[in-house]
């Protein structure tokens, strides 16, 4: 369900690496080429057009781009032409840092990625910041947010679709209880939303609704103005229901008084190859306005441009 547009002869990468260096030289930038391409090829074709930039140039494309953009157009550009592990690691260490704390972009990272892919991101972490992941969200949080937050990160789940009933049955009522008492940050609570595979999370909770007549975050719901109930809400919907998470997350950066783009650069670069396309209908059914309409309504430029190729406009 990605909505990322790759044309059906894409050219070489030695080609689209001279392109790019092309679009670098003279006296303006060539932007609309750099779109062109960038937003056009995938994960792997990015990368080997790196490889080749570097080899045939001696030059590092990401500096060159970091050199010749600016602004949300950049930051978006550079954001892309990362690779998976190197964006979520980039993007957990703004998250961790003292003026740009984001609990919820940890939340994200830990939460929508596979096993594998959540480990490739905190090996790049470690390998670029030479700290690990887990130090600093420990090193940044506290109380019940880092006792949610580390065994987050730590974990590597079973990804597999295995399920085990009756296991979801008990855990189901030991949710409840827990959330009954109001005791959030319950050992037990932690364990189950932090440990399970998001299959079993996902049959625990379909007891948890068949047996007690509600969703769990309905239950959740009079307590929302806490920061570690919202958390909480959002770590069971990005295993539950991402496209619904990621909706929301696109939504209040519109309609903030003056866009989010910091928010809506990070869902449409880190989902374009993933699951946009769940979400672009998730975001008509809950605003019943296309979201290419509402970006381009906020946006302008080459940034407006960017955004709306990565959400499959333009020719690939």
């Amino acid at each position: 369900m990605a909505s990322l547009k790759v044309p059906a002869n894409v050219p070489l990468p030695e080609e689209d690496a001279e392109q790019l260096q092309k679009a670098f030289k003279g006296w303006g930038t060539n932007e609309g080429m750099i779109i062109s391409i960038l937003a056009h090829r995938n994960a792997t074709q990015r990368s080997f057009i790196r490889a080749v930039y570097a080899a045939n140039y001696d030059k590092d494309l990401l500096k060159e781009l970091d050199k010749e953009l600016s602004g949300d157009f950049e930051r978006a550009v550079m954001l892309w032409t990362f690779t998976p592990p190197e964006r979520d690691a980039y993007l957990a260490k703004e998250s961790t840092k003292m003026f740009t704390k984001d609990n919820w972009v940890l939340v994200e990272i830990a939460c929508t990625r596979s096993a594998l892919e959540l480990l490739s991101a905190k090996q790049t972490y470690q390998a670029r910041y030479k700290t690990s992941l887990e130090e600093d969200v420990a090193y940044h949080t506290s109380g019940d947010i880092r006792k949610l937050l580390l065994p987050l990160v730590s974990t590597f789940r079973y990804d597999g679709n295995e399920v085990n009933m009756t296991l979801a049955r008990s855990e189901a009522k030991i949710l409840h209880k827990k959330i009954e008492e109001k005791a959030y940050a319950d050992d037990d609570l932690i364990r189950i939303l932090t440990t399970r595979s998001k299959a079993q999370i996902g049959a625990t909770l379909n007891h948890f609704n068949n047996s007690f007549g509600t969703s769990i975050t309905k239950f959740l719901k009079e307590d929302s103005g806490n920061e570690y109930v919202q958390l909480l809400k959002a770590v069971i919907k990005c295993f539950t229901y991402p496209e619904k998470y990621f909706e929301k997350v696109l939504r209040q950066a519109i309609n903030k008084l003056g866009t989010d783009e910091w928010g809506l650069t990070r869902v449409v670069t880190t989902r374009a190859e993933v699951d946009m396309e769940r979400i672009k209908e998730e975001y008509l059914r809950r605003n019943s306005v296309p979201l290419d309409r509402a970006i381009a309504k906020d946006t302008h430029g080459d940034y407006e441009d960017i955004l709306l190729a990565l959400l499959g406009h333009g020719h690939a």
